[in-house]
Order: structure tokens, then sequence, then C-alpha cells
């Protein structure tokens, strides 16, 4: 792919606003499988996730990395990776992503992957952490708490953590957890106590429920910090027609003026996800995850339906890079070359000229993170 807008997204070290570690031990077929795909694997099927448009990508774009051919069968792929070692099969991923600045979900990771501080040596970028607010209250439940302490007590653990050094958000799965259909008011502490009473009445453990979700949002807008939200697709824990961000309708009208909402992945409902920021100030969008699953391919059609409305102020890039670090240089590789043929085609046909095509580049690679989380206040 040629062109201006190309040549400026290549050069362009992006931020990278949602991401998660990478593996440090060894992969063999099985492992690296289980990671490689949303639903895992699936021993004694006969299907392998190398089989799907992610795993065409691996083969495709991931194996010159490695210094093998384009195209080159798995298991010489999966050889030539082992030989290499994790160390330098996550150096050479993570720095062909060209990425400047990483936010790091430590919410949840394989275990043994990469702290934000490993993960930022591997990438030579800059590492800030995200917080996932459901882990905060687990960890509150896990410690011992009545239920008329709850309340209070998740907001003194909430505030703890967001105000350690290199915090830029948090992070809510309430997709996954209960999805978006809630009550969108403010819960009273009495109605936050009653349902944390059934919760440790169970054990508490993973939090699931509707008013303790509830709770954790407006927790979220009285941090102040940027919230990010999983939307759209997941594993086979999430329930998608849960999981559509227009659901959140009523909730964002109610908090508008306060924090600004991430709204990650999207797909399918990422036309709902830029209607949203179409119509709330406070509303971003990415598409990341999304794009190194349909693969560099693809990438342009699901950017375009990005925007087809969305102001170019509020699309983010994102890889949700997690286990295999193939991801951070697929997820790279796709948003540049999906977005880059789209501004391109409108050059071309004359819809915009090229100045405005390379800051809508520049906007959606890096600037509009760095407006959201001001990046030039904590880097």
């Amino acid at each position: 792919m040629g062109g201006a807008v190309h040549e400026e997204l290549t050069a362009l070290p992006l931020v990278d606003h949602h991401c998660h570690g990478v593996t440090t031990g060894p992969l063999d077929r099985p492992g690296f499988e289980g990671l490689l795909g949303e639903g895992g694997r699936w021993p004694g099927s006969g299907l392998s996730p190398f089989d799907t448009p992610l795993g065409l990508a691996v083969r495709r774009h991931c194996a010159p990395l490695l210094d093998l051919p384009r195209h080159t069968p798995a298991e010489e792929y999966l050889a030539r990776r082992a030989d290499l070692g994790a160390a330098e099969v996550n150096r050479r991923f993570l720095r062909a992503a060209h990425t400047s600045v990483l936010c790091v979900d430590t919410g949840y990771a394989p275990a043994g992957a990469t702290s934000p501080g490993q993960l930022a040596q591997a990438a030579d970028a800059v590492a800030h952490e995200v917080v996932r607010l459901e882990t905060v209250a687990e960890a509150v439940a896990a410690r011992g708490v009545e239920p008329d302490a709850y309340p209070e007590a998740f907001r003194a653990a909430a505030e703890e953590a967001v105000r350690r050094p290199g915090v830029v958000a948090v992070k809510s799965v309430a997709a996954y957890r209960t999805g978006f259909a809630l009550d969108p008011a403010r819960p009273p502490d009495a109605e936050v106590a009653a349902a944390a009473r059934r919760w440790l009445a169970h054990g508490g453990g993973r939090l699931a429920d509707p008013v303790l979700e509830r709770h954790l949002l407006w927790a979220a807008v009285d941090l102040g910090l940027p919230l990010q939200l999983h939307a759209g697709f997941g594993d086979a824990d999430l329930r998608l027609h849960r999981a559509d961000p227009a659901l959140l309708t009523d909730w964002l009208r109610l908090t508008a003026g306060t924090i600004p909402v991430l709204l990650l992945h999207c797909w399918p409902y990422q036309r709902q996800a830029a209607y949203l920021a179409a119509v709330f100030e406070q509303v971003h969008l990415d598409v990341g995850l999304t794009l190194h699953h349909v693969g560099p391919a693809r990438a342009r059609a699901v950017l375009a339906e990005a925007l087809e409305i969305a102001p170019f102020r509020k699309l983010l890039y994102s890889s949700d890079a997690c286990g295999p670090a193939e991801f951070y240089a697929l997820g790279a590789l796709a948003f540049r070359q999906g977005l880059a043929g789209l501004l391109q085609d409108l050059v071309d046909a004359d819809e915009t000229d090229l100045r405005d095509a390379l800051r809508i580049a520049r906007w959606a690679g890096a600037e509009n993170a760095r407006r959201v989380y001001r990046f030039s206040d904590v880097s």
C-alpha cells in the first residue's frame, strides 16, 4: 500500500490506549492456540484457531518478523517461535508495533505475563496503568467487609488504587458481568449494602450483581478519570446481545459533562458506538481487538463503519493485545493499513484534501488519546 497517508501513519508512533501483558514463558501448540482465539482451543474437534482470519494473518504478517516466509505452515511458525524464545519474540513484535505509549489493563493477564514496566521495556515505550474496578471490588470482599460498610469501603479502595503513580484510567467489564441493560440511576448506599449482603453471603468472589455494577460505574464518575468500558464481542463468558453499548444511552445522559467514556472493541456494534460518540460529548470509541481478529484485509471495512458518523476526534487506537505478542504487531498493522486506505480513498475521490486526511490520521493514531488521558501531564 502506498500513498502519503500510509507514509504518515507508518512513521507515526501510536498510542495504544488499551492493552494487556504478554506471555513470558514458552508456548507449545496447545498453549499458543489456547490464547490465539476468543473461543480458546477445542481438543479433539479437528478445529484450530490457525484456520481463522486471525490465524491466516499471523502466518502472513507475523512470520516475516520471525525471519520466516509469508504463509509459513503453523508447525514451522511455532518451531521458530520456540527457537527464538519468548523474550526475543516479544521484543520483535512489540517494537514492530511502533507504539510510544501503552495503557495497560492490569486486571486481567495470562499467568506469568509481563508487568507494565516489563512491557514498556520490550516495546521501548512508556507504560501507564488502567485499574479494573471489578478487581478492586473483589479484593475488598476477599479482605473481609461488613455489608453495610461495603459502599464506603469500595469507594475508599478505588480511590487508593487510582492514586498510585502511573494510573491514568479505570475500566469496567460490566458487559461481561451483567450486560448494559442496567437501571441508569445512581443506587443509594442502602440498596448497595443490601446487594453486598447477598453477594457476600455467597462468598463474594466474581462480582456479577447489577446493583453493585451500577455502584461501580457511578464510583468511576466520582473518581474523575476516563472510564474504559468493554463493549461488543469477547469470549464465551459474554452474552453478546447484552454488550450493545446503545443500552447505555440513559446512563450516558445522566453522566453527561462528567468523565470521558471510552467504548472498547465494539464489534459488531461499531455503528451503535459511533452514534453514541456523535451525540454524547464524553463518548469515544475504538475497534481494538476487532482489527487483528478480522485481519488487515478487513480492517478497513470495520473502520469505515466506525467512521460513518463518529467525529474524527473521537476515534482512538488500541490493540487489546493479551498473551501472544503477535497481537501488538497485528493490531497496529491492521489499524495503519485500514485507516490509511480509507483516508487515501477520500483524498483520491476529492472528498477531502491531503492536509485534512493527515490530520485525521494523527488524531486517531495518537493525539486523540493524548487529549483524553492528558499524557503530557503524567508522562
